[in-house]
């Protein structure tokens, strides 16, 4: 039984051409507006509810390693909440994914709660398809604040440009990402930008290979972020190239086998 009304979001926002053409020159771009005030609260109270369920991190702040200060990290939270999954399958995120990459259909990776709590640590330099055993540069991530947000709260930085070389090093995100990636970023000159603010309902978007971070959260509220990953529909599976990427193709995979098509039930085709 649905528990609330919640909005649909499977009507279609077109994206214009210079949006398209910038993110694929600089590997992200900003969005605005692709939710409005009422269904980001809407949803804000779906995804807050489920992530605090879902959330195992009982550990005090200081407790943790860099990693564990950076974020609760509650991930797919589509497969356990109905609610959730209305945003996490919605037609008009795919739909905006698919025409970034220049595909016709998209398929899901998986989602994720990212909570950068007040005091939080930063979100090392890292490249997130470092983590995925997909043989495809088509791979695009939404973030989205259910808040409205501010640097001083966390914002994701990008490094433009940097998606065109593929894996920089196989290194997961850590002090050590942080300090090889940081030296690379400086080293090759790429250009390093962030948003000074975002509203709840705007999202940024980037691909996978695209070198990113955060700094930590100064303010005194808990940085509130959704994000969902898509990639190409046909994509096939690779053989691992670390033991992050076989816990990935066994988790978000399913366990399919390398060769073939990156289909499981957890990547179903949303557009």
């Amino acid at each position: 039984m649905e528990t609330m009304k919640l909005p649909l979001l499977n009507d279609t926002k077109k994206i214009d051409d210079a949006t398209i053409q910038s993110f694929r020159k600089n590997g992200h771009t900003l969005i605005p507006g692709i939710l409005s005030r009422e269904e980001v609260d809407a949803y804000r109270n779906v995804i807050n509810n489920a992530a605090y369920k879902y959330n195992t991190e009982t550990r005090a702040m200081e407790d943790r390693d860099t990693y564990g200060k950076a974020f609760l990290q509650i991930m797919n939270l589509w497969e356990v909440d109905e609610d959730v999954r209305k945003f996490t399958l919605a037609k008009r995120f795919a739909k905006i994914a698919a025409d970034l990459l220049g595909v016709e259909h998209v398929r899901i990776y998986h989602d994720q709660a990212l909570y950068k709590e007040a005091g939080g640590g930063l979100t090392p330099w890292h490249q997130d398809q470092y983590y995925w055993p997909l043989d495809t540069p088509n791979t695009v991530t939404m973030w989205m604040p259910l808040i409205d947000i501010t640097e001083e709260m966390g914002m994701l930085t990008f490094a433009s440009g940097t998606h065109k070389t593929g894996m920089v090093d196989s290194v997961a995100i850590s002090d050590e990402s942080e300090k090889m990636l940081d030296e690379y970023v400086k080293q090759n000159g790429y250009p390093v930008t962030r948003p000074q603010h975002m509203n709840a309902g705007d999202a940024t978007w980037h691909y996978g290979w695209t070198l990113h971070c955060a700094p930590g959260n100064a303010s005194a509220s808990t940085r509130e972020v959704m994000t969902i990953i898509y990639f190409a529909d046909g994509a096939k599976i690779m053989t691992p190239k670390n033991e992050n990427q076989e816990a990935d193709r066994q988790r978000w995979l399913c366990g399919t086998e390398p060769g073939s098509d990156a289909a499981s039930t957890l990547n179903p085709v949303v557009v």
